[in-house]
């Protein structure tokens, strides 16, 4: 019982094989994939490949690296596709200062009318927070005094104090492949601590795959690294790992059950 709580299966490397990938999945004893959207153009592929296979759900979103080209996507777009059935979050949103191909403004401005959408619809948002930690800190702090929501850190990168902050607002933090570099101590250290009941795993596919994968196009089934070098990690046994990740995910995303 493995959830990969965050994949791309319709971009390029996943998309052209899509049933081998799921079914790869399936047999890595993957049983659910949140498929995310960072484009208004995806909405419809990824809420169509959701409402096909019943194990595989999708967001609806605008990742910070296309706020500049999605000016008119306003709280009221979100809220609207997010009625459909699959849609279970909204997202993938937030800050992105690595690379900054969106203005700083417009990227603040894209991820404030995601979290409304989050409000206003209860369902969680998925954050991308990369060289932005001040800011996406007091955008996520602001935002919650104005009425609360819920939301997981995807692919967390950041610094403890960072991790402190959000799952003081009642986030739950996701970990990809990262977490099995060599280089990711410090992450490796944070993420023994993160409390049981608010870890998630993903795999950000097809971006990013774990040890023992490195150099490969990543899938959903190389979720099941992930886990078992988590589990190591945090000294419990992969099963163990493997049904909080899972409950978590449901108590999460509630309108997957």
């Amino acid at each position: 019982m493995l959830i990969d709580s965050h994949c791309h299966l319709n971009y390029k490397g996943l998309v052209e094989r899509q049933a081998e990938t799921l079914a790869n999945a399936r047999a890595a004893g993957v049983t659910a994939m949140l498929n995310i959207s960072t484009r208004e153009c995806e909405w419809d592929d990824v809420i169509g490949l959701a409402s096909k296979e019943a194990d595989v759900w999708a967001s609806v979103g605008i990742h910070p690296h296309e706020a500049d080209g999605h000016t008119d996507v306003d709280t009221a777009k979100l809220v609207a596709r997010a009625a459909h059935p699959r849609v279970i979050a909204i997202g993938e949103t937030g800050l992105d200062y690595y690379y900054d191909h969106s203005d700083r403004e417009q990227q603040r401005a894209s991820f404030r009318a995601h979290i409304a959408a989050a409000r206003e619809t209860g369902l969680p948002i998925i954050v991308h927070t990369r060289d932005a930690e001040a800011d996406t800190a007091q955008i996520l702090t602001e935002e919650m005094g104005k009425g609360t929501y819920s939301g997981v850190i995807h692919c967390f990168t950041a610094s403890a104090e960072f991790a402190e902050i959000a799952l003081n607002l009642g986030f739950y933090i996701s970990l990809s492949g990262i977490v099995t570099f060599k280089n990711a101590t410090e992450l490796q250290q944070i993420a023994k601590t993160i409390p049981a009941d608010r870890l998630l795993v993903e795999t950000d596919s097809p971006f990013l795959a774990p040890v023992p994968h490195r150099g490969k196009t990543c899938e959903p089934a190389f979720v099941a690294s992930t886990a078992a070098f988590v589990a190591e990690l945090r000294s419990v046994d992969s099963e163990t790992l493997s049904v909080q990740t899972s409950d978590n995910f449901y108590r999460l995303f509630t309108k997957a059950l």
